[in-house]
Parts: structure tokens; C-alpha cells; sequence
């Protein structure tokens, strides 16, 4: 065999051997892509996303997309070769499998964090909305979970309303902490509860509780061994004067707070927000209408893009990372806020897009 041939065929078989060897590695590394985007003023699968029973509604027009990144499975190893496909790929993000499923969290673990992260962010919009709207919005401290092993277990329950502990009436969360750290291990600790199931009754019938109940607790010795606890993770609920329901399956997390919020605002108020365009956005949301930061923000605004959004609606601390790569024919606006967010509505359906504070590189 000529020796230019042979040298060709060794080339040619290294290559394959290679091809073989990309196909069949496994890399510890996961991929982010485009998700899906739904408008929160439409339907998803057949229902409303937004459903408001108990208070006038208003039509709306147009577009408020909540927007998501795609992600390789848990259990999903990529190959090599997936991997550099995924690194030169303009739309695709490539990250350390570890970044999006951390070794000391399970499967199980990561999905029920990320419904919570859901759930919460569905609260914060309806609250952050109806406060923005100058809506009355009750509150109370809630038995949030309960730790396994510990004296709360069995005798206090999530969802239990806490009025007082010891006596002392309960305003905030902080406040069950500090009542409890001030006994010993082994001391008494009185609660004054409303149930669970009687506290949801109550809110549903529109009348004030029946039945309060008064749970006496031994205090425990806290894991660092230099406090008293019982067990349980304080937190808030919030009453509302009417029914929001937000029906969206198959999401998790937090980053859709800002787009919930404000179509419930839109639903609420005679003003068409959008004037008719298509707007898209993420950013989480809390009680007070303040926008945070969302992890993917480069993929959100290219599935964004890609269905048709003119304006994409990004957290401030976003806006460096979004702008670097923006999407041709798509508008970047920043916003720290609900408020920021319906001055910028506002402009957009006005049409002053000169107007809009718009992100940049530097932020």
C-alpha cells in the first residue's frame, strides 16, 4: 500500500476512533436553551393563566410574556461531542452540570425547591400587584414547615396561623424567634394557634375564625447548642379580598413574579398596558413590587425574540449580561421596579420608545 494512501487511512480511522470516543464520553456538564414563552393576559392549555373571580375585570390586548430556559434532565449526561456543539451554538448555553443540580441536593429536593420558588413567586406578584393598585392586602404569620424530629413535630402543622406565643401577641415572622430563644432548653413554650384547615375555611367563608387552639411545647436544644428551639419555620400568608388563580404547569422557580404581577394589573385596570404590543420579560418579585435578578437572562431574551416580542421588560442587575448579546429587532428595558415597569408600559404603547430607559453593557 503507497504510503500517502496509508497515512490517509490512519488519519481517517484516528478520526472515526475519535468521532467514537466524543459519542460515548460522558462530559459533567448540562445544557440551557430557549424555553417556551406564555402569555399571562392569554390561555395555556385550554384554560386562562390569569383567573380573577370577586372583582371586576377589564379586556386586555397584546402581549405580557413570561419567559423560560430549557434544561437538559437531572439524570442526562452529555458527550463530548454535545458539549462543543453546545459551546459553538449561538442560541445554547453550556454550564457544569454541578451548576444547575448541586451534588448535595437530590432530584426530588431540586423540584420541590423550584415549585416552592413558584408558588411563593405567585404570592409576591398577587400581592406586589393588588399593593400597587392601592388594594388592601391582609397578613399573618404562619407556621411555614415543620423539622422532623424536633418538639413541634405532630403538634404544630404548615399553615397553622400563629397569634401569640406566650401570651405575646405575633406581628411578624421574626417575631416567633425571638419569643422562643428567650427560654432554655427545656422550658415551656405556649402557642396560640388557628388551625390550618380552620384558618383556610375561615378565608374562603369571608369570617373570622372559630376555633383557636393553645399548643404547649418542651423546648429543644438547638443544633449549634446555644439556643432554645421547637422546630418550625415561620413565615407569612397573605389574605386577599378576591380569588387570583395563576393556572401555569410544567414551570418552576421564581422569575416569572414580574410578568404574573403585571398582568394582573393590566386584568384589574380599564388601561390597556401594552396598547396592543408584544411584550416579554422575566424578573422575580417581591411583596413591595421590587424586581431581583433571574439566572438565563440571554436565553429568555432569544425564545423571547423568536415568538415575536418588540420589548423585553429586564431586572436591572440583568441588564449588562442581556445586552451583550441582544437579539436584533428586540428592545431591552430596564426596570427595578412594578412602578419602573408601568412607566415603561406606558411609554410603549404611546409609542416613545426613545424614552425608555434602555440597557447597555455597562448595566
Amino acid at each position: 500500500m503507497p504510503r500517502r494512501t496509508a497515512t490517509m487511512l490512519a488519519s481517517l480511522l484516528m478520526l472515526i476512533a475519535l468521532l467514537c470516543a466524543g459519542v460515548l464520553i460522558p462530559v459533567p456538564y448540562s445544557e440551557m436553551s430557549p424555553g417556551p414563552t406564555v402569555n399571562t393576559l392569554g390561555e395555556h392549555g385550554g384554560e386562562p393563566v390569569l383567573q380573577i373571580a370577586g372583582h371586576k375585570t377589564y379586556p386586555t390586548t397584546g402581549h405580557l410574556n413570561m419567559t423560560t430556559v430549557r434544561v437538559t434532565g437531572s439524570q442526562y449526561r452529555m458527550n463530548l461531542v454535545e458539549a462543543v456543539y453546545g459551546w459553538l451554538a449561538h442560541d445554547d448555553l453550556v454550564v457544569p452540570h454541578s451548576t444547575l443540580y448541586p451534588d448535595d441536593k437530590s432530584p426530588d429536593e431540586l423540584n420541590q425547591e423550584t415549585a416552592e420558588e413558584f408558588s411563593q413567586s405567585q404570592e409576591s406578584a398577587k400581592v406586589a400587584a393588588l399593593k400597587q393598585l392601592g388594594i388592601p392586602v391582609g397578613s399573618r404569620v404562619i407556621v411555614s414547615s415543620v423539622v422532623k424530629e424536633t418538639p413541634a413535630e405532630g403538634q404544630l402543622h404548615a399553615g397553622d396561623v400563629i397569634k401569640a406565643v406566650d401570651g405575646t401577641e405575633v406581628k411578624q415572622p421574626g417575631d416567633v424567634a425571638k419569643l422562643v430563644t428567650k427560654h432554655e432548653p427545656g422550658q415551656k413554650v405556649s402557642f396560640l394557634i388557628v388551625p390550618a384547615k380552620e384558618a383556610a375555611a375561615a378565608e374562603k367563608e369571608k369570617r373570622e375564625p372559630k376555633v383557636q387552639d393553645t399548643v404547649v411545647l418542651t423546648a429543644a436544644k438547638a443544633p449549634d447548642g446555644k439556643r432554645a428551639m421547637v422546630g418550625i419555620q415561620a413565615g407569612t400568608d397573605h389574605t386577599f379580598p378576591f380569588t387570583t388563580n395563576i393556572k401555569l404547569a410544567d414551570v418552576g422557580g421564581p422569575s416569572a413574579g414580574l410578568m404574573f404581577a403585571l398582568g394582573i394589573v393590566d386584568k384589574l385596570t380599564p388601561d390597556d398596558l401594552t396598547g396592543g404590543k408584544f411584550v416579554a420579560g422575566t424578573g422575580t418579585i417581591d411583596d413591595s413590587g421590587k424586581v431581583g435578578p433571574i439566572g438565563g437572562v440571554e436565553m429568555k431574551t432569544v425564545g423571547a425574540r423568536d415568538k415575536g416580542a418588540q420589548y423585553f421588560l429586564t431586572p436591572k442587575d440583568n441588564c449588562a449580561a442581556a445586552a451583550k448579546d441582544k437579539p436584533a429587532g428586540l428592545t431591552l428595558v430596564k426596570v427595578d421596579t412594578i412602578g419602573d415597569a408601568l412607566k415603561a408600559l406606558e411609554k410603549i404603547r404611546k409609542g416613545d420608545s426613545a424614552g425608555l430607559p434602555q440597557c447597555t453593557t455597562a448595566g
